[in-house]
């Protein structure tokens, strides 16, 4: 099979191939079981460097599309349906939500970027919010995830909350009790704690290696299921790639939503980010939260969703009224970082780091 790879793409070349493969996999030119070429073999092919293609195969691995052997090769692992139905026995659990590093993003940045705020914007700061964030930070974030995770959305399908607690409540809120929610369990406790606090009823789902099973998926009478397909906590849980296809078809089939909360997902080895659910999500039933607690700092108390386009009327419509609960300055700050880069090269010197085995 011939692989043209186009020089005047601005994607990196592991990039193209990284993709090129996953659609192949994922449409079952390569089976799972099936052996991709070696290394040197898909160089020569595609005319690049055997480093090159390894990027784009450590890509896949991390992803769980294919899995090296050794002395072996690479195979395929991905699969259109797992039956896993238990977790490991020596499954770590870690006991405390982790916390980032305080040193780990640098105050010498951070402080110049809130003088030149303070500069820049003067008075405007006093200025009352829009119920949804500031447009300037809605629309840093909006081209942020553009580049970095393939997300494309409007900046009003961004609302702008004070941690994820908040955009927990306003989910609630928004579905109201008539539907049945779905947790990962084990999961971060403060998740069903806010919507119980709302009354919803709620379904924990147990965790196996990759995922939630799918027999307990199918039992399940709910029709929002809210999961953290990157290093769920406690677990450490990460959904692998045909489990992540399993839950938006979940979505699909009943008519349902997903809530896709991926706090860790950026500050990972690899040199790309996971791809999320949402940016897979053509039927538009996944709802995407993040926030900067993890990248910046936990003292950073401002997050973010990401709506899918055809919920976005009906949220103003049912909780518009709503102020914004973030201050004008810290939106500020924050559409300063991603829009000068200072944001993005963080994240890039921690996975570096970690890549090294360093200590930030």
């Amino acid at each position: 099979m011939k692989r043209y790879l186009d020089p005047k793409n601005p994607k990196a070349a592991y990039l193209q191939l990284y993709e090129m493969l996953r659609q192949e996999i994922a449409s079952g030119i390569y089976p799972t079981g099936s052996k991709l070429p070696s290394k040197r073999l898909m160089a020569e092919e595609c005319g690049i460097s055997v480093i090159t293609v390894e990027h784009a195969y450590n890509i896949l691995a991390d992803e769980g599309y294919i899995e090296a052997r050794q002395r072996s090769g690479y195979y395929v692992c991905y699969r259109a349906r797992d039956f896993i139905s238990a977790l490991p026995a020596d499954l770590p659990i870690r006991k405390q939500p982790p916390h980032h590093p305080q040193s780990a993003f640098p105050y010498s940045v951070l402080a110049k970027s809130a003088r030149k705020v303070l500069a820049d914007y003067g008075d405007s700061l006093l200025s009352r919010s829009p119920n949804r964030g500031c447009m300037e930070l809605r629309q840093a974030i909006a081209a942020y995830l553009a580049r970095s995770n393939g997300i494309q959305a409007d900046p009003k399908q961004i609302i702008i909350g004070s941690g994820a607690e908040y955009l927990y409540s306003l989910i609630a809120q928004f579905f109201g009790t008539d539907r049945t929610f779905a947790i990962e369990d084990p999961s971060y406790e403060k998740i069903g704690k806010v919507y119980n606090a709302h009354h919803i009823s709620l379904h924990p789902l147990p965790l196996a290696a990759d995922g939630i099973p799918t027999a307990d998926l199918q039992k399940t009478d709910a029709t929002v299921l809210h999961i953290t397909p990157f290093n769920s906590f406690p677990s450490g849980i990460t959904a692998s790639a045909s489990k992540r296809r399993e839950y938006l078809l979940w979505a699909k089939e009943r008519q349902g939503y997903l809530i896709e909360d991926n706090y860790d997902s950026e500050l990972t080895v690899s040199k790309k980010n996971e791809d999320p659910l949402f940016s897979s999500d053509g039927a538009e039933r996944v709802i995407y939260l993040n926030t900067f607690s993890k990248t910046i700092a936990p003292s950073i108390r401002v997050g973010y969703m990401v709506l899918p386009s055809a919920l976005s009327d009906l949220f103003e419509e049912r909780l518009g009224f709503y102020s914004c609960t973030v201050p004008v300055f810290e939106q500020f700050l924050l559409a300063e970082l991603i829009n000068s880069g200072n944001f993005e090269r963080h994240i890039n010197r921690v996975r570096r780091a970690r890549r090294k085995n360093l200590v930030i």
